[in-house]
């Protein structure tokens, strides 16, 4: 796409721009790699997931299949860019299910599915929203239409919260009745987009869905997932609840106790680094009895946990999401499928 701005026009013919670009082809190529991995495991999902599986069915059908994709890849390192987030109903973010959960899928659910896909940790962040029920196809509608209206806004020099400014106004503008009852759509406030940096998820920008004061500004050569959360509940989440998302945090420096603790470390460090991780990674590497030990590690200031993001009981959250990258001379919405 295009930049918007009508200086940013200019730069689709500026040679030198288009040089600077050439000269990323292959970084820019390891996302594309990454977001065709992405796009034909979505497929596999959509056409896959029913009611009545379980909800480690669902996490352990997508994240087979990225781990089938990439092995295909032999000359990149690639794989999960972070666990595969399910999250049902009025759990916006940050649910996979840990080892034992029994929950099952159902027909009601409204469910986001939110993985990602790293090369060489290039990561992809791409979501949606899976629903079986049309009933909701109003929220879905109102949350894709926002996405899109972000990826829109975004651009070289544009202000974040110009961009959240413009979410908010098209996601707001929409409602959806549920039996009987009519509720407005409301961002999800206290969620935002992100930029991406090689390895980490997230990379220190946010990107607000609401308008909120953030005159910082998105640059040349950056990577961003665009992100929106819509509900029928409050605008806003908080985190309770079991904990399955973890990561290793980027400034780590407390000590480490436990000789468990050590070991489960050098495990994190060998298989994961900074990527984020779940419980149920550590049990596929082998790991045992463990939790005494990450919560040490959690404790220490060496891991941070992510508790499920819930909104009030009773209302459904949707969720949309891309990965753009802002080339010197356009930008790609690199995600991009013929299903959103």
């Amino acid at each position: 796409m295009f930049y918007a701005d009508e200086d940013n026009l200019k730069r689709s013919t500026d040679e030198e721009k288009r040089y600077l670009d050439r000269q990323n082809d292959n970084v820019w190529n390891e996302f594309r790699k990454g977001a065709e991995i992405h796009r034909r495991v979505r497929r596999h999902a959509q056409n896959t997931i029913k009611p009545g599986m379980t909800m480690i069915e669902v996490a352990e059908t997508i994240e087979n299949a990225v781990r089938t994709f990439c092995e295909e890849e032999k000359s990149i390192v690639s794989g999960m860019g972070f666990p595969c987030g399910v999250s049902l109903n009025n759990v916006a973010a940050h649910y996979t299910p840990n080892a034992g959960d029994k929950t099952v899928l159902s027909y009601d659910d409204v469910m986001k599915v939110d993985f990602g896909v790293h090369v060489n940790g290039h990561i992809i962040d791409c979501a949606w929203t899976h629903t079986f029920n049309e009933k909701y196809d109003p929220l879905l509608d109102a949350v894709r239409a926002a996405t899109n209206t972000g990826i829109k806004a975004a651009g070289i020099d544009v202000r974040l919260t110009d961009i959240g400014e413009q979410i908010e106004e098209v996601m707001e503008s929409h409602e959806i009745e549920l039996d009987g009852k009519l509720y407005p759509v409301k961002c999800i406030r206290n969620l935002n987009g992100h930029n991406i940096k090689p390895f980490h998820i997230h990379g220190g920008k946010s990107v607000p869905i609401v308008k909120n004061g953030d005159n910082t500004k998105m640059e040349e050569g950056e990577t961003f997932a665009i992100e929106t959360f819509g509900s029928t509940g409050r605008g806003h989440v908080v985190g309770q609840g079991e904990c399955s998302h973890y990561a290793k945090s980027s400034n780590s420096t407390g000590p480490v106790r436990l000789t468990k603790a050590k070991q489960l470390l050098q495990t994190i460090d060998e298989h994961f680094g900074t990527l984020p991780f779940c419980r149920r990674y550590l049990d596929r590497v082998g790991e045992e009895k463990y939790l005494l030990a990450l919560n040490q590690l959690v404790k220490s200031g060496i891991v941070n946990e992510y508790l499920p993001l819930y909104e009030v009981k009773g209302s459904y959250t949707a969720q949309y999401e891309h990965t753009i990258l802002l080339h010197p001379t356009r930008k790609e919405v690199v995600s991009r499928g013929e299903d959103y």
